[in-house]
């Protein structure tokens, strides 16, 4: 049966299919395994498709096997998730433009993925002063208290400051990385990623051996951003990448916190445009502390309660589907079934499944979930 995880990686090759356009197309077809098989024509009902980039991608897609390009993938570089793995971080799920592949080493922790424990970003400049290194320990330190993950993208300045408070405090930290996860940027930092390995976490969207380049960074830093309910500036100039992650997270509805600064320090003027135009500022430790309390979170997933009887007139496929999802659930804690295992249990095509799943949902019976995840409803 297709797996919906190489099709994934595949359309992940394609030139000019970005994130974006993937999860369109994931959205169209209801499955990236359907939309490979999607002519020219059918792609141009995907916003973004234009005549030409259809007719390129589907002549592309002819010389490529998606069941042989992930064997070699998960040959090459194993540690990775997408979109249509079960691991794959559930705040990622959220928004327009998750990446395809995300690519780790270290320790995983699935509260994290789940989106349950709770995750901080903590960024700013690449030359923080006394007072931005100090806050940042600070901050870090009630963060780590109080069970957060801290976000950071192992950068010279505060990024540092934030992952090394989480190190000697025996914290847990991700570093998210604009180059392959062995790829060690700035070298300066060697010794601190192999303490981040140890306990912690390292992403990116690049493969093993990418190096790093100025491109990758401002992209980067919507990962940073998407992975947390809240984002922490600590110091930033006008110009500072800190400002492109606070950017992103405005964008994806997470909150925005910004340590004030003097008018006197050139590194403080980002974050005060940002306070001026609505930031919530951090007063102090405590009050922060409270008001990353009214986050609002993901709860566990909880083993649902038995479904109602099914309708004896039901479409027998229907019903093959809906005991399917039942079964699956119930044997993962509840969680939502994704879409390609469905396929692979009901032994029914997947254009039978995606038709019926969407009817399903229409009728009440199913409820779809980020990540083309499904429940019975």
């Amino acid at each position: 049966m297709e797996n919906e995880r190489a099709y994934w990686v595949a359309w992940s090759t394609l030139h000019g299919v970005g994130p974006i356009l993937l999860k369109r197309l994931a959205k169209q077809f209801g499955s990236l395994a359907i939309a490979w098989q999607a002519t020219a024509a059918e792609l141009l009902a995907v916003e973004g498709f234009g005549l030409l980039t259809a007719d390129a991608i589907a002549t592309a897609r002819q010389l490529i096997d998606p069941l042989e390009l992930l064997q070699q993938q998960e040959q090459t570089n194993p540690h990775f998730w997408t979109p249509a793995d079960a691991d794959y971080p559930r705040l990622l799920l959220e928004l327009p433009d998750p990446p395809p592949i995300l690519y780790y080493r270290g320790q995983v922790n699935r509260d994290e993925l789940r989106g349950v424990a709770p995750m901080v970003a903590i960024v700013g400049t690449r030359s923080p002063s006394e007072y931005g290194r100090r806050w940042t320990r600070r901050l870090a330190e009630r963060l780590i208290h109080h069970g957060f993950t801290i976000v950071s993208g192992l950068a010279e300045g505060i990024d540092t400051e934030a992952h090394r408070r989480c190190v000697a405090l025996a914290g847990r930290t991700i570093a998210v990385l604009g180059c392959g996860t062995d790829v060690i940027y700035p070298w300066s930092n060697r010794t601190l990623y192999d303490q981040i390995l140890e306990s912690g976490l390292v992403l990116s969207e690049h493969p093993a051996g990418t190096k790093p380049d100025r491109m990758f960074f401002p992209r980067r830093n919507r990962i940073i951003a998407g992975l947390c309910r809240a984002t922490v500036l600590i110091e930033a100039g006008e110009k500072s990448g800190g400002l492109i992650t606070t950017h992103y997270a405005n964008e994806y509805g997470r909150e925005v916190y910004v340590l004030p600064g003097s008018l006197d320090n050139p590194k403080a003027i980002g974050c005060l445009k940002l306070i001026n135009k609505g930031a919530q500022v951090i007063i102090d430790e405590a009050e922060f502390i409270e008001m990353l309390g009214m986050l609002p979170t993901l709860t566990p997933a909880i083993a649902p309660p038995l479904p109602a009887p099914l309708p004896a007139d039901l479409d027998p496929d229907w019903v093959i589907i809906l005991e399917a999802l039942t079964t699956l659930a119930q044997s993962n804690d509840g969680e939502p079934v994704p879409l390609d295992r469905l396929m692979q249990s009901t032994n029914l095509p997947a254009s039978t499944v995606s038709s019926a799943l969407f009817q399903l949902e229409m009728a009440g019976f199913v409820t779809p979930h980020p990540g083309m995840r499904y429940l019975r409803s």
